[in-house]
């Protein structure tokens, strides 16, 4: 959440400013000052009846949008629902072909780059090709100066996340990306999307005014 001692429309102005940013590099961005707003916004653009993909991630379920899909009317595939590794992992490759994918994003760039870093790939590789449309719903607290930023927030959630989901890891030992090669390590794959312009308009992205997810 905002921090109690920051004025509220220091971080609207700054999910605004980034919308802009984004908007200029061919994806379609709006920044909102409330969740109810956001969330109200975010099914607007799904129509009732379409097949919708998730990538994980810990904004979506603090908005509690993924409870919402699964009451709604849409084909979800719901890879929390899975019965196996292998029926986990068909859902993955299912909501490649999804008419929307919705997920989280681990970094935005002062530029407008969108970086994600993947255990298994399905988010990078769904948000660069696949899914007919990809929303992207993200915190001011994902917004960095560049990649370098990017990439140093990536060794810093990692950590977080490894001990979130029990792997085992060095990170999840020490608390610090240690760089590893191990067989649970969350690092394996890292997507940069530099613009949308190949497929304008395809990547939605929307900003609210809050620090949400690692």
């Amino acid at each position: 959440m905002t921090a109690p001692d920051r004025d509220p429309s220091l971080d609207l102005a700054l999910a605004g400013e980034m919308a802009l940013v984004l908007s200029g590099r061919g994806f379609v961005a709006k920044a909102f000052g409330d969740r109810n707003s956001a969330l109200d916004h975010l099914f607007s653009l799904i129509p009732a009846g379409l097949k919708v993909g998730l990538g994980g991630s810990t904004t979506l379920a603090e908005l509690g949008v993924v409870e919402r899909l699964r009451a709604g009317p849409y084909r979800l595939i719901d890879r929390y629902r899975t019965a196996n590794w292998d029926a986990t992992m068909d859902a993955y490759r299912e909501a490649l072909l999804a008419d929307v994918f919705v997920t989280g994003v681990n970094a935005i760039t002062r530029k407008g780059e969108l970086v994600c870093i993947d255990s298994s790939g399905n988010r990078v590789a769904a948000m660069i090709f696949g899914p007919r449309r990809v929303i992207v719903v993200a915190g001011i607290n994902k917004i960095v100066d560049d990649l370098d930023a990017a990439f140093a927030r990536l060794r810093t959630i990692a950590p977080l996340n490894c001990r979130r989901l029990g792997h085992r890891t060095p990170c999840a030992e020490s608390g610090v990306c240690e760089g590893c090669l191990s067989t649970e390590t969350m690092c394996n794959y890292t997507g940069i999307i530099h613009h949308g312009l190949k497929e304008k308009d395809r990547i939605y992205v929307i900003l609210l005014a809050e620090s949400l997810g690692f």
